[in-house]
């Protein structure tokens, strides 16, 4: 069995100032605020079909502004994704159920060559 992408779930932002990029995506983009967890200082934005999450940056971090890009894939199947990233030296994160654009589901995360972090998510339970 193999998997596809189907669409771009969530890119995750890390910001400076959370409630003024909360107004700016609501005022110059019409997202609305779905979900706020302020244990982890996160507010997820509905964009369309998709969700952009804008998460507090610890400012004593050098780390760039984008925390990962989820991809929604079909199926989830974690035996597909080894299968398909193992030869090229990538090894998974643990399954996790997280919440994403279509509700909660398995996700794994990876590292693509040059650090960046990406989601591969399946289908809401």
């Amino acid at each position: 069995m193999t998997f596809h992408v189907e669409r771009i779930d969530h890119v995750v932002l890390r910001v400076n100032d959370l409630p003024a990029m909360v107004r700016f995506y609501e005022q110059a983009l019409g997202f609305n605020v779905e979900r706020r967890l302020d244990r982890l200082n996160l507010v997820q934005m509905r964009a369309g079909a998709s969700m952009l999450d804008l998460v507090l940056s610890d400012a004593k971090s050098a780390a760039p502004n984008m925390d990962h890009l989820c991809f929604r894939i079909e199926p989830f199947d974690r035996a597909a994704i080894e299968a398909r990233l193992g030869p090229l030296g990538i090894s998974v994160g643990e399954t996790f159920q997280r919440y994403g654009a279509e509700g909660t589901g398995p996700s794994v995360y990876f590292h693509d060559p040059e650090g960046n972090q990406i989601e591969l998510k399946g289908p809401a339970a």
